[in-house]
């Protein structure tokens, strides 16, 4: 195969895999079979405080925030988000930005 042919296969695999690999997520990463919770989490999120990875060219605040508030629910530990900071860099290449929440009790 020509390095031409090649070049043109891999960007096409590329743009078709792409727009997932564009969707904001939960950093959640988790040491299986843990028994201490303290230990449990490896990642950045925890259940009270979500942390979402998102790339600010394809994500919208209010996608961010829907998804926080979610992961708040889904948990139990608040019945929404409270947004308390961004962290540039520290992601993956494509998701390089991290979203920081913490839980809360609505009014």
């Amino acid at each position: 195969m020509s390095s031409q042919k090649l070049l043109f296969t891999c960007l096409i695999m590329f743009f078709l895999v792409g727009c997932s690999m564009l969707n904001p997520y939960v950093d959640r990463r988790r040491n299986p079979g843990m028994q201490n919770t303290k230990l449990l989490y490896s990642g950045p999120s925890t259940p009270k405080k979500p942390v979402i990875c998102y790339n600010p060219l394809y994500s919208s605040e209010e996608k961010l925030q829907a998804l926080a508030d979610q992961e708040c629910q889904k948990h139990q530990t608040g019945d929404k988000a409270e947004f308390v900071k961004t962290t540039k860099f520290d992601g993956k290449l494509l998701l390089p930005y991290h979203a920081h929440y913490k839980c809360v009790k609505g009014n």
